[in-house]
């Protein structure tokens, strides 16, 4: 189904939302293409590979952790993602996510361990667009264009180079090395996300839940966020090589659900498209530091 995107206030409850949905029509484009009629849950497991993209030798002078003070206590902490290979997309659910092609990811990355918080946002950018606020909840209302600006002015604040993950490296740093719907398993666990099921129809602070296999929280549910490239669907087909995306669109992608949604759109391989401008209650980010050479 494309061209439909659900908004809410953060107060707003289940009725209040089907008019919200209206209304975001104006602002989001392209969501997640209609589901198929839904197939009985598989049974929980875990098929976790062995990662050995995880597993091989990266830069052994890259550090696998870094952390970042922004001043006032306030600090940004990111996880070593090392170079390796997974199959990108998903053939059960949505038609955007297909189709399943491999993926190879040449360069080892810093990512947010968190997304971006209220309290990290407003150091950087001076300002704080969330409603309601809390230090440590996910920022919100902030469009793509914001959050660009937020990576400049942090990359010229640190004399490094940070930006929006390419949609490639979300996909391989929230799988973690699995291949199930979730980072967890198969069956939706609200032991890891937030979402319609357990939120209470609003986000909670960054962290509070399960990580996945390579220590990032929330990459399934509590806000959407933001990657760096234009949206395409379908995917393209065949193998790549760190993907950057088409070179032009009218939207930009995002990956990970929310707490407004089902368990369904929090799916590791679930995606949306939205325009660049857009500025909702659902929508949020995580940061990527490139390591110095």
């Amino acid at each position: 189904m494309k061209g439909l995107v659900r908004i809410v206030t953060r107060s707003a409850m289940r009725i209040a939302a089907l008019l919200f949905t209206f209304m975001a029509l104006a602002g989001c484009g392209r969501a997640q293409s209609a589901a198929p009629a839904s197939a009985p849950p598989k049974t929980q497991q875990s098929k976790a590979t062995a990662s050995p993209s995880q597993a091989a030798a990266a830069a052994p002078s890259v550090d696998s952790s870094l952390v970042f003070d922004l001043g006032g206590g306030v600090k940004m902490e990111f996880v070593l993602i090392r170079p390796g290979s997974f199959m990108m997309g998903s053939e059960e659910g949505y038609d955007n996510a297909k189709p399943v092609h491999k993926v190879t990811i040449t360069e080892p990355f810093y990512m947010g361990k968190y997304e971006v918080t209220q309290a990290q946002y407003e150091k950087v950018m001076g300002r704080n667009p969330s409603q309601p606020q809390g230090a440590s909840l996910p920022v919100e209302r902030v469009s793509w264009n914001d959050a660009q600006e937020f990576c400049r002015k942090l990359s010229e604040n640190k004399k490094q180079t940070i930006r929006l993950p390419t949609e490639a490296e979300w996909g391989y740093a929230c799988r973690a090395g699995t291949t199930t719907n979730y980072y967890w398993g198969d069956a939706f666990d609200a032991q890891y996300a937030w979402c319609s099921e357990n939120s209470g129809q609003a986000s909670h602070e960054v962290g509070a839940l399960k990580a996945n296999a390579w220590g990032l929280y929330d990459m399934s549910g509590n806000v959407w966020e933001w990657c760096g490239d234009w949206y395409v669907d379908p995917y393209p087909t065949g193998d790549q090589v760190d993907p950057q995306g088409p070179g032009n669109g009218t939207y930009r992608v995002m990956h990970g659900g929310s707490w407004f949604e089902y368990p369904q759109r929090c799916r590791s391989a679930g995606r949306l498209g939205c325009y660049p401008t857009g500025q909702f209650h659902f929508n949020g980010f995580r940061i990527v530091c490139v390591p110095r050479t």
